[in-house]
């Protein structure tokens, strides 16, 4: 069975980086688009960055300049390469990507430290 997978979380202080991966495990399935949405504790998820099957990506106003979401062709998997890390970004990221149909992954945690 097909599984989508986030690794990349962490802890980092303030103004530091971290990149998350998304990938498709089990097979060999392209991920043909993804997006990345987060949640903070005590409130709703929110989208924070997209990649299309053409590449376009778009973002969310608060992370963009400052967020960069990729493809790993070699590796079948989405980066969001994350700079300039904020307390407010602290949340569960989680990867929803599209595979033969859209399916989400478990989540990833971020922790960024004031």
């Amino acid at each position: 069975q097909v599984q989508v997978v986030e690794s990349g979380g962490g802890l980092v202080q303030a103004g530091g980086s971290l990149r998350l991966s998304c990938a498709a495990s089990g097979s060999c399935s392209r991920i043909y688009a993804a997006n990345w949405y987060r949640q903070a504790p005590g409130k709703q998820r929110e989208f924070a960055a997209g990649i299309t099957s053409s590449d376009n990506t778009n973002y969310a106003e608060s992370v963009k300049g400052r967020f960069t979401i990729s493809r790993d062709n070699a590796q079948n998997t989405v980066l969001l390469q994350m700079n300039i890390l904020k307390h407010e970004d602290t949340a569960v990221y989680s990867c929803h990507a599209l595979l033969g149909s859209w399916q989400w992954g478990q989540g990833t945690q971020v922790t960024v430290s004031s």
